[in-house]
Formats: C-alpha cells, structure tokens, sequence
C-alpha cells in the first residue's frame, strides 16, 4: 500500500499532515477516476464546527481507527497529505488517510515521528516500554522500530511539557 509519503520530511516548513473535524451529514459510494461507482470510494460531507461543509474521500487504503464503521450523525476527524495535489473547488474536498471517530477518552495525533519519537511539529513524544501495542494499517505487528515513520499515535493521557509526553494505548504505522 503506497501512501505517497515522503519519508518525512518537511515541504517549506509545512507540517505533513493537515486535518478536518466535523459531523458526517451524508456518506454516499462515488467513482473513482472515469468507473461507475462501486461501492469502493465514499464520498462523505461534513459540517465543521464553524458551520462550513467540507467533503472528504474515503478510498480503499483510508486507516479507519479501530475499524469502525463511521455513519451519518458521528463527529469525526480526517486527517489528509497537507502537500497532496488539490482540485481548486468549494466547498473544499480532501483525500483522508486517516480518519476517527471523535471520543472524549482518548486522543490521537498523525504525523511523521523521527528517531528521538519526536512527532514532526514538536508537539509529542512518545516513550515506549514494551506495554505499547504497535501494528500497521492492517493490523498486523509491527516488527520493527516506529521511529522515522508516520504513525497513527492513540493515548489518553499526557505531560503538560513541552513537547507533551505520552505512553500511548496503541500505535498505527502507516507503511509507504
């Protein structure tokens, strides 16, 4: 599963990840490129706090965390490549690679982790102590180090340092 990332790295100093909260109002299948639609691609409107609609594509290589099942009425946020190629529309319309229903248990952060588990923006950092379950996309094991990878980070709890640090729950590696 290619994802397009870029190892990393900055492009102008723009954070890799840009992302969009807001309450799903209509989910339906779209088409992908010049096919009918298949049932494959969703195209989901979301009403952001603001009040503004914002639309979001949801492909067959989208992380979903935990696998839910999102529906029309969930508050949910999307995060999307902040240097992917955009249509020039409005409303707005984003590619998610990752997307989460919001719950006030826990918190999440998606971005690129270096090899101090750093995240990109300097924001959180994560300490490991073998308690913390790390996968992939797929929810297969991951067998290596997280460090230098773009990671799905789940916790609840974290310092009020700077950065913040964090034991999370769970950790998603978002292999390119």
């Amino acid at each position: 599963m290619d994802f397009g990332f870029n190892n990393g790295e900055m492009n102008n100093g723009i954070p890799r990840f840009g992302w969009v909260r807001g309450t799903i109002v209509d989910i339906m299948p779209t088409r992908q490129g010049g096919r009918r639609a298949n049932g494959c691609v969703l195209f989901v409107t979301l009403e952001t706090e603001n009040g503004e609609t914002v639309n979001v594509i949801l492909s067959p290589v989208t992380y979903v965390v935990d696998f839910e099942t999102l529906s029309v009425g969930m508050n949910c946020t999307f995060w999307y490549l902040a240097d992917a190629p955009m249509i020039l529309i409005y409303p707005p319309q984003y590619n998610a690679v990752v997307a989460a229903r919001d719950k006030n248990s826990r918190m999440l952060d998606v971005s690129y982790y270096g090899k101090e588990m750093v995240n990109q923006e300097r924001t959180l950092q994560l300490k490991l102590d073998g308690s913390v379950d790390i996968r992939t996309t797929n929810n297969q094991y991951f067998q290596g180090s997280p460090a230098e990878h773009d990671l799905v980070v789940i916790y609840e709890t974290s310092t009020r340092s700077i950065p913040a640090q964090t034991t999370p729950k769970e950790i998603v590696v978002l292999c390119s």
